[in-house]
């Protein structure tokens, strides 16, 4: 079998892999006030697969994006908060706006790497052939 490497191929996404990817977004210089990391996660085969969080500073809580599904090239983000009511300033309030937006925008990027990833590969084209070289 050719998945020499099956932790790293697609559509398997490491955390290294995600940590790459996080950081491009980063480099591309777009205005982060959150943190964004990239935690341990494991699958049901105990193989890395990662997880993105964006920590939110106004409000709390925190945003993780991560793959639908294993074969799955979409993405998704599950917002999660405190359990306490949190009051916020107008300007608490926008911040909490811009940082959701930076979410929204790296889980957009997340997922077009991840698709580019993914027909870089070879593993999956329009005919259902595969590339070999990939």
């Amino acid at each position: 079998m050719e998945h020499e490497n099956i932790e790293d191929s697609p559509p398997r996404r490491s955390r290294v892999q995600l940590q790459e990817w996080v950081q491009e977004f980063v480099d591309l210089g777009h205005p982060i006030a959150s943190r964004i990391r990239v935690v341990e996660q494991e699958d049901a085969d105990g193989r890395d697969t990662g997880l993105v969080v964006v920590e939110l500073a106004h409000g709390g809580g925190s945003v993780s994006l991560e793959p639908r599904g294993y074969d799955d090239p979409l993405w998704q983000a599950d917002l999660t908060g405190g359990d306490d009511d949190v009051m916020l300033s107008p300007y608490a309030l926008a911040g909490l706006a811009a940082e959701l937006v930076v979410a929204g925008n790296l889980c957009a990027f997340l997922q077009w790497k991840s698709l580019e990833w993914d027909r870089a590969s070879g593993r999956h084209t329009e005919g259902g052939a595969t590339d070999a070289s990939g």
